[in-house]
């Protein structure tokens, strides 16, 4: 089924969620609801619907008293958490009518989630641009810096999706990171990736590798070395697992090798990973293409 068309429209960035009504028994909206939502107090789903703030697919609000009417769609905005706010800026790189590649600050999701809802790449982006259509065209992220690339319009993310997909964007990053004197460089290091049973993060596993990454030595101070790192393949989390699992853990990684406390409001140790560059040629205009993020690492003291 496809995604129906929204009678209103986005706010704050955020587009509205929607809940296709199934066959039922229930004589009224509100009685619907109740049973769907019993995470929401029934009090609360009732002030929503006395303020007019659940629709129907024409955009005419739902009423206390009104009828359940199986087999359509009703719409409505979901209560956003206390949003969390970042205190760094992205900076735009290139933009044109299709094509938005943005410097991406440390800490800043690319997409809603959770406290970041409206506190995120996407959404500011949205609003900076009035642009409701603005969408990411790959993952990044939330602790990791650097370039990532947007499309403005909806009828060329398809292309640029295919670039991906056929690996035709070679992505460059660096990383502040441990050091070990037995290990060579530079190297490619492959290695298989699976998600983990008991938590959001991934491990490496036996098996036949579905992971690689290449792995340059630019520069070591002491125990610590700054690396390039150009993985060949996209695996959630790959360039932390890599090197977490060569024993050189990226500074001040909170997720591997071992996964510690969440830092909250604490924005004064950034993940030292930063998605330096990105090249393609562009699948709309056949230029070749290059970003470099303009962003530096930090030597931990």
């Amino acid at each position: 089924m496809a995604k129906p068309i929204a009678p209103i429209p986005h706010k704050d960035g955020i587009a509205p969620s929607f809940v296709g009504l199934p066959q039922g028994d229930w004589p009224r909206i509100l009685d619907f609801l109740i049973q769907r939502f019993p995470h929401v107090a029934a009090d609360d789903i009732r002030g929503r619907l006395l303020r007019g703030e659940v629709v129907d697919e024409a955009g005419t609000p739902y009423h206390v008293d009104s009828p359940y009417r199986a087999g359509t769609v009703l719409w409505y905005y979901r209560p956003q958490p206390e949003p969390l706010t970042v205190p760094f800026a992205e900076h735009i790189l290139y933009q044109d009518e299709i094509l938005l590649v943005v410097d991406k600050p440390h800490f800043l999701p690319v997409a809603p989630v959770g406290r970041y809802a409206l506190e995120n790449l996407q959404t500011r982006l949205r609003l900076r641009l009035n642009n409701p259509d603005i969408t990411p065209l790959h993952r990044l992220d939330k602790e990791t810096a650097g370039v990532i690339l947007f499309c403005q319009s909806p009828q060329h993310r398809h292309a640029y999706h295919g670039l991906f997909e056929s690996r035709q964007i070679q992505k460059t990053y660096e990383a502040i990171a441990g050091f070990r004197a037995d290990l060579s460089f530079p190297c490619v290091h492959r290695s298989r990736i699976e998600y983990r049973d008991d938590a959001f993060t991934v491990k490496e596993v036996a098996g036949e590798a579905n992971s690689e990454t290449a792995i340059e030595l630019l520069e070591r101070r002491g125990d610590t070395a700054h690396y390039r790192l150009a993985p060949h393949t996209g695996r959630k989390h790959q360039l932390r697992v890599h090197l977490a699992g060569l024993g050189i853990p990226i500074v001040n990684d909170a997720w591997y090798p071992e996964l510690l406390a969440d830092k909250g409001n604490d924005f004064s140790s950034p993940l030292q990973l930063l998605a330096r560059a990105i090249e393609f040629v562009d699948p709309i205009t056949g230029e070749a293409r290059r970003f470099e993020s303009q962003r530096e690492l930090v030597w931990p003291e």
